[in-house]
């Protein structure tokens, strides 16, 4: 997500209102809003979701590639509408308009693909803003010590993080660790099922231990697996890993995932997850390592 130039401005025309109740969608115009993702070289198609927990926004592919999908739920009564567009960073701001909540995602191509990221807050209203959003408080606050450059800020890569999909790298050079509590190619993971990056090097402290399975991707607490155990016996068998949740982690060396080109980080960094799970349009997120 690198910042270009250009203002920001609020976008005519690109609204598109749904009513299931009244509306067929097959019937609907949705140039409008087709025009605008096609403008950061995007295609999204708005489709029928069969059940309101499938309702949302999600990357697919089809034969000619990637594209956004919205789906709207069964008598479902939203619109849709881009506020922000930039084409020079591939991005725009979109929200969701429903009766009683405005929700508002961040949409774009970062480095190998596309994504859809809920965003906190409910003033934000321009890319640059909602890019900003999505940095965590001690992440913005390293920005503003030690990033001087305006254009700087937003860049992968700077004198404050290091940045690779939703994790930001701090780094931390006053850190010293026990080489015999270094662990090596561990496991970074929103939960959830998403796909974890890959630590060289790993140092973390503090967190609660959780019992992660294929099951139970969010983890269940000693207790609460111990619970499992005894009124299902069976469930011992389920491939059980042992991790930490909201642990403090700190990585050094390469870290690699499918999705992003692979980096290194010469140094201890504190490893932070974006805060696209406070917002109010995201699914549930929890940190595990």
């Amino acid at each position: 997500m690198q910042a270009g130039s250009g203002v920001p401005r609020r976008l005519e025309h690109s609204v598109i209102n749904i009513n299931t109740r009244s509306t067929e969608r097959k019937n609907m115009d949705t140039n409008a809003i087709e025009t605008m993702f096609g403008r950061i070289g995007a295609r999204v198609r708005v489709s029928d979701a069969p059940h309101p927990r499938l309702a949302g926004i999600d990357i697919q592919t089809d034969r000619y590639g990637e594209f956004f999908d919205i789906k709207v739920g069964p008598e479902e009564q939203v619109g849709y509408e881009v506020i922000d567009l930039r084409p020079d960073m591939r991005h725009l701001l979109l929200m969701a308009r429903r009766p009683n909540a405005k929700h508002k995602f961040l949409c774009g191509h970062d480095e190998r693909h596309w994504f859809v990221c809920a965003i906190p807050g409910g003033s934000v209203s321009s890319v640059k803003a909602a890019i900003e959003a999505l940095q965590p408080p001690e992440v913005r606050s390293a920005v503003r010590r030690r990033v001087k450059r305006v254009k700087d800020r937003l860049r992968r890569r700077n004198a404050a993080f290091v940045r690779q999909g939703e994790w930001f790298f701090v780094p931390m050079p006053e850190l010293t660790v026990k080489e015999t509590l270094i662990l090596k190619n561990e496991p970074i993971s929103r939960g959830n099922g998403s796909k974890s990056h890959v630590c060289q090097f790993a140092y973390r402290s503090g967190g609660e231990a959780v019992y992660v399975s294929t099951r139970y991707p969010l983890g269940l607490t000693r207790d609460a697996y111990s619970r499992l155990l005894k009124r299902n016996p069976s469930a011992r068998s389920w491939a059980w890993r042992v991790m930490r949740r909201n642990a403090a982690v700190y990585i050094r060396g390469r870290v690699w995932h499918p999705d992003h080109k692979t980096i290194v980080l010469n140094e201890w960094h504190r490893v932070m997850m974006n805060t696209e799970g406070q917002a109010l349009g995201a699914r549930t997120v929890v940190f595990l390592d």
